[in-house]
């Protein structure tokens, strides 16, 4: 079953996340089982983000988030945080596209 994190957070360095972001994606080629990953930003706030996350199965989720690479970034990319981020894990129950 697919599975979707969302990662809601708050944060005025953007940037600095997207190149964390480039670094990690570069040191975990061929191993990291991240899919897909929309970033969007709340029209009302700023500095408010949504993160989501597309990965095969939950478990592929976990996998990926044991990964040193990944773990090794999580607390750069807490100190570019306003605040702890919030994690929503869903199960995709239905994926349709119109």
């Amino acid at each position: 079953m697919s599975f979707i994190q969302i990662i809601d957070c708050h944060t005025d360095r953007l940037a600095e996340m997207q190149a964390l972001d480039e670094e990690w994606v570069t040191a975990t080629e061929g191993r990291r089982r991240l899919r897909r990953q929309i970033v969007a930003r709340d029209r009302s706030d700023p500095n408010h983000y949504l993160v989501f996350v597309f990965f095969d199965s939950a478990e592929d989720a976990r996998i990926n988030s044991d990964l040193p690479e990944t773990q090794h970034n999580a607390a750069k990319y807490a100190a570019l945080l306003d605040a702890p981020p919030l994690f929503l894990d869903l199960d995709v129950v239905e994926d349709r596209t119109f």
